[in-house]
């Protein structure tokens, strides 16, 4: 019972003030009001990149051509890029057509390889494990112990300073025969 008078009485006071403020405060309510309608409206209708990215695992999931669990999915600014081992060419280029039929997507970038799965032991490999591998083997070369290892995806990344511009070719070689790299990006300086 006292909540109630609590509330009667504070609604009381809200209305009394809303009635005794000037005409303009209504007009900028109203307008604010709309604001918040249209803001509120928009985000309900805006497509995000996380939003695409889900409904595209959760397509790919669904499709019996594509073993979901197989496929990356990363999205930038409305392009969907597909990453990781699929069994076939078949499902490959079912994934691509599967991302670029959700509503929404602008182009799809098909980064998949074709591993079969009899091979797929001796190519699945974490981007920690590639990086750890690289580096033990760089460190065998007295002259590649500046060098930076960073992997993404299977790329790995040299940084760094090299004694010679042989050298940083050696650098290359010695990561590109690890096991599980797909690319080798040198950005070293010598």
């Amino acid at each position: 019972m006292l909540h109630s008078r609590s509330f009667a009485a504070a609604f009381a006071f809200a209305s009394v003030g809303f009635l005794a403020a000037p005409a303009g405060a209504s007009q900028t309510t109203n307008q604010m009001q709309w604001q918040a309608r249209s803001a509120a409206r928009d985000a309900k209708t805006e497509v995000t990149d996380s939003w695409l990215t889900a409904r595209t695992k959760i397509t790919l999931y669904a499709d019996k051509r594509v073993k979901g669990g197989q496929v990356g999915v990363e999205t930038l600014n409305g392009t969907v890029r597909l990453y990781g081992k699929v069994d076939s060419q078949e499902a490959r280029t079912a994934a691509a057509s599967i991302a670029g039929s959700i509503e929404h997507v602008k182009a799809v970038k098909n980064d998949l390889q074709v591993v079969a799965p009899r091979d797929r032991k001796t190519t699945d490999i974490s981007d920690q494990e590639i990086t750890r591998l690289v580096e033990s083997r760089l460190a065998t070369t007295a002259q590649l112990t500046a060098v930076a290892v960073r992997t993404d995806d299977g790329v790995v990344i040299l940084t760094g300073t090299a004694a010679s511009i042989g050298a940083s070719a050696r650098a290359s070689e010695l990561a590109r025969d690890v096991p599980g790299v797909r690319a080798v990006k040198n950005e070293l300086t010598f």
